[in-house]
């Protein structure tokens, strides 16, 4: 195919070599090393790309099949990557497993876990909408009220014919759709974090992953009536410098009742139930860009009296330190 015939897309980089599109991406998304599978003497690419506060599309062509891998260095931003493809598929690898995006079938993953990526496929045309990391760690917090770090393990395919997969599908659809072409959606900030923020809810909520057993169980594990009330306590003096003992006595049982309660019916020890909550107040302040408290004033209002711990455990939490947080709030 010629590069005339390229699909109609408004690719603002594209070449006609393959060492060429791998000196272009090199920078881009970490240290990057392709290959192509088998041998094609011209190889034509293009690349668009769309980006807001939460999430960047990526619109990819490609006349021959090729595989890569990506390093991930310290200024590498972590994200979900949802796979659409529109000719062509593309396959991650991790360790033994595979999983394909292709006709009828998303592909999701967190670009931190694939050792390999193949582009399957002649003339392969694949848009990528990338919702960054804090924005599924936020939502994870909000939805099972516990600290979370490490792999997520999502069911990485995603069948577009059962109805998890046709509504996360159509709603990804309207974002890319939105985003496309200078599109409306990168015009409006707060439509765009909400959509976002709906799809980052219907992951968590519809796609199989490593806490989905929490899913199941809570419509029927309701909290007894000491954990209610020492999660009462907590959020009226959230900002007091209370202790375990102290919520124990305003629940009106033990310390060791209490930890057995938070522990089967929060999943998690009543410290770092209080401690998520003061990230999670403390994240608030760090989003409004009307507030002149300084970091260490947004520390030490939230009981975190050590601002290295704190920024670790932010990092932990949220998947960016809290500067990050401040600077992209000051940039809306």
């Amino acid at each position: 195919m010629s590069e005339n015939s390229t699909p109609q897309f408004s690719f603002r980089f594209r070449g006609s070599s393959f060492d060429n599109m791998v000196e272009t991406l090199g920078g881009a998304f970490g240290a990057f090393d392709a290959e192509p599978v088998g041998r094609a003497q011209e190889f034509h690419w293009g690349l668009d790309f769309a980006a807001t506060d939460n999430a960047v599309l990526l619109t990819g062509y490609h006349e021959a099949e090729f595989q890569f891998n990506i390093e991930p260095t310290v200024d590498t931003a972590e994200y979900l990557s949802i796979v659409v493809p529109r000719s062509g598929g593309m396959g991650v690898t991790y360790g033994p497993r595979v999983a394909e995006a292709g006709q009828g079938k998303l592909l999701l993953y967190n670009n931190f876990e694939p050792n390999s990526v193949i582009m399957h496929g002649q003339s392969n045309v694949i848009d990528e909408l990338l919702i960054n990391w804090p924005v599924i760690l936020q939502t994870i917090g909000q939805t099972f009220e516990m600290p979370f770090s490490g792999s997520l393990d999502l069911l990485p395919e995603l069948d577009l014919s059962k109805p998890a997969g046709r509504m996360i599908g159509n709603l990804t659809e309207t974002i890319i759709l939105g985003m496309r072409d200078d599109g409306p959606l990168l015009q409006s900030p707060i439509a765009m974090a909400h959509l976002t923020q709906a799809l980052a809810d219907l992951v968590v909520r519809l796609v199989p992953h490593r806490l989905s057993h929490f899913l199941e169980n809570r419509p029927g594990l309701i909290a007894p009536r000491h954990v209610r009330k020492a999660i009462e306590f907590m959020h009226a003096n959230i900002d007091r410098p209370i202790t375990m003992p102290k919520v124990a006595e305003a629940a009106g049982v033990s310390s060791r009742a209490l930890e057995t309660g938070f522990r089967a019916f929060r999943g998690t020890s009543p410290a770092v139930y209080l401690q998520t909550l003061r990230l999670r107040a403390a994240r608030q302040d760090l989003l409004d860009a009307e507030s002149k408290d300084t970091m260490k004033a947004v520390c030490l209002k939230w009981g975190f009296f050590h601002f290295g711990r704190f920024s670790a455990i932010y990092k932990t939490t949220y998947g960016e330190y809290p500067s990050e947080t401040r600077k992209r709030a000051m940039r809306r």
